[in-house]
C-alpha cells in the first residue's frame, strides 16, 4: 500500500513538472512569435516604401525631409540623433550606476541596501513623459546657465534624463552580476592579504564583466527605443550632427510625429514610419545580439580557466 501511494505521488509530481515545462516552453515560444510578428509587420509595411525609395537613397542620403515639398529620404539624421542621445544617456548613467551597484553589492550594510533599493525602484516606475517635461522645464534652463549656446531643445538635456531613466535597470542588472560572483573568490582574495578595494577591482569586477557588459548593452537598447523624453526635450529637427548642444530628432520621435499628425495613410510619407521602425528594430536586435555574444564569450573564457 505504501509503495502504491509513493508511486502515485511520484506520478503526480511528474505530471506537474510536465505541465510546468510546457507552460515555460509556451511562454518562450510566444515571445519568439511576438518578435517574429513585429518583424513581419514592419517588413510588410516597408516593402511598398522601398518600392518607391531606393535602398541607396535611404541608407546613403544625409537629408531627411519626407514631410516637406522637397523630399529627401536619407535616414542618417534620425540615426545620428538616436545614437547621440543614447550616447549621452549611457555616458551619464554608467559611472553612477556602476559605483552604486558596487556599493550595494560589496560595501553597503544591510540597512542601507534595504533603504536604497526601493528608492532606485521608484525611479524605474516614473512615467517617461515626466522625465521629458523635467528635461524641458528644469534640466534645459539649468544647463543654459552654464552653456549659453545650448538650444531650447537638445540631445544633451534629453540624454541626461534618459540616463536617469535607465539607471535603475543598469544598477539592478550590474548588482545581480556582482552578487553572482562566488563568495569563495572573495574569501580567497582576503586570505591572500588583499584589502576590500583590491578584491573588488581585481577579483569581483573582472569575474562579473560579462554580466555588466550585457547590462550596459541592454541599457543602450532601452535608450535607443525611448520615445517620450526625446519627443519632448530633444526636438523634432532631423539634424545630421554630433553636437549634443543642438536640436535633433530620433527615430522614435519621428514615428510619433507622423503617427499623430495629418499624414494620409498609404502615402510614401506615411510608410516611412515602417522603414524607420524596421531600422530601429535592426539596431536593437544588433545590440541584443552583441550583449548575448559578450556574455557567452566571457562565460566560456572563465569556464575554461
Amino acid at each position: 500500500m505504501r509503495n502504491r501511494n509513493n508511486k502515485l505521488r511520484r506520478e503526480a509530481i511528474a505530471r506537474k513538472e510536465r505541465y510546468i515545462e510546457r507552460a515555460i516552453f509556451g511562454s518562450s515560444l510566444l515571445s519568439i512569435l511576438i518578435a517574429i510578428g513585429i518583424f513581419v509587420v514592419l517588413l510588410w509595411g516597408s516593402l511598398p516604401f522601398f518600392s518607391e525609395v531606393s535602398l541607396t537613397e535611404f541608407f546613403g542620403g544625409t537629408k531627411w525631409t519626407p514631410l516637406f515639398h522637397d523630399k529627401h529620404f536619407g535616414i542618417w539624421p534620425l540615426v545620428t540623433g538616436t545614437l547621440l542621445t543614447s550616447a549621452v544617456a549611457i555616458t551619464m548613467a554608467l559611472p553612477f550606476s556602476l559605483l552604486a551597484s558596487i556599493y550595494l553589492s560589496e560595501l553597503a550594510p544591510r540597512k542601507h541596501r534595504q533603504l536604497f533599493k526601493p528608492i532606485i525602484e521608484i525611479l524605474a516606475g516614473i512615467p517617461t513623459i515626466v522625465y521629458g517635461y523635467f528635461a524641458l522645464l528644469i534640466v534645459t534652463p539649468w544647463l543654459q546657465q552654464w552653456i549659453p549656446d545650448l538650444a531650447g531643445f537638445s540631445s544633451l538635456s534629453a540624454g541626461i534624463c534618459m540616463g536617469i531613466m535607465i539607471m535603475p535597470m543598469l544598477i539592478t542588472l550590474s548588482e545581480d552580476a556582482l552578487r553572482a560572483v562566488p563568495s569563495e573568490l572573495r574569501e580567497g582574495s582576503y586570505a591572500l592579504g588583499a584589502n576590500k578595494f583590491t578584491t573588488v577591482t581585481k577579483i569581483v569586477l573582472p569575474s562579473a564583466i560579462s554580466g555588466i557588459g550585457s547590462a550596459i548593452l541592454l541599457s543602450i537598447s532601452r535608450a535607443l527605443g525611448e520615445t517620450m523624453i526625446v519627443a519632448i526635450a530633444a526636438g523634432q529637427k532631423p539634424n545630421l550632427t554630433f553636437d549634443p548642444r543642438e536640436s535633433v530628432e530620433t527615430m522614435t520621435a519621428y514615428i510619433v510625429q507622423v503617427s499623430m499628425g495629418d499624414t494620409p495613410t498609404g502615402t510614401v510619407e506615411y510608410r516611412t514610419i515602417f522603414a524607420v521602425g524596421l531600422t530601429l528594430f535592426g539596431l536593437t536586435l544588433i545590440m541584443n545580439l552583441c550583449s548575448y555574444y559578450l556574455k557567452q564569450k566571457f562565460q566560456n573564457k572563465y569556464a575554461s580557466l
